[in-house]
């Protein structure tokens, strides 16, 4: 039977993690010695373990290593930012081309420097103006169908609300003119009924502007016999 598959994950067990290290420790470092001699590279291998320990392997010098690792990657990296900068000044270049273009088309399209133009180079700049101006006025002509549908909307509703206000004015009218019938018929039966009234032989309205007068006279006989010693007093009206 084969050897099943290990799967890669910390060793809790603090022994077995020790002996794996130790193990695979040194096969890595006979793989970085075969491979220096081998294949004439320059290696090198530092390994630190869980408790701080160094383990190394150059197959020149370490230092010679490192060096030469310092430098490569320094050259990479220069080479990246001229890379990029190239990049951009291609990209820069290529957009400045563009914006030429443009202004240019847009100066021809103005009727500006047409001097170095042909009969059919003319002839299309005309096709193009003409798509263009056609493209123009249908779109206006699209916004002022949309208005006018969007006025012809507004006047539907104001009509609709010129309907709704003419019925609320009517309608106030009639019960304007049913309470002027009830307000008008009241006040005849009263004028009628006080008129009809009278008080001490005089009408209510004859009452409202006589004048009355009081002064103080003798009273008349009397057929009884008032008594001795006393003044007699009457009030008339006149």
């Amino acid at each position: 039977m084969g050897r099943g598959k290990i799967v890669i994950r910390r060793i809790d067990n603090s022994t077995s993690r020790q002996v794996t290290f130790s193990k695979r420790r040194n096969g890595l470092l006979k793989k970085a010695k075969e491979l220096a001699i081998l294949c004439d590279a320059e290696v090198g291998v530092m390994i630190f373990s869980s408790t701080g320990k160094l383990y190394d392997f150059a197959s020149s010098s370490m230092k010679s290593v490192i060096d030469r690792y310092n430098k490569s990657k320094e050259h990479c990296q220069l080479g990246s930012s001229v890379s990029e900068i190239k990049f951009w000044q291609r990209e820069a270049a290529m957009l400045r081309q563009q914006l030429h273009n443009l202004q240019e088309s847009h100066r021809k399209m103005m009727g500006e420097e047409l001097s170095g133009l042909t009969v059919k180079d003319l002839q299309n700049l005309e096709n193009q103006l003409e798509i263009s101006l056609r493209g123009v006025r249908m779109k206006k002509d699209q916004l002022l169908m949309d208005e006018i549908q969007e006025l012809n909307q507004k006047g539907n509703l104001i009509q609709q609300e010129n309907v709704e206000l003419y019925k609320k004015v009517n309608l106030i009218c009639q019960e304007n003119k049913e309470l002027k019938k009830k307000v008008y018929g009241t006040k005849d039966e009263n004028e009628t009924n006080r008129n009809s009234v009278l008080t001490n032989g005089l009408s209510i309205g004859e009452d409202l502007h006589v004048p009355v007068n009081l002064q103080l006279s003798q009273p008349q006989q009397q057929h009884y016999k008032a008594p001795s010693g006393t003044t007699k007093l009457g009030l008339q009206l006149h």
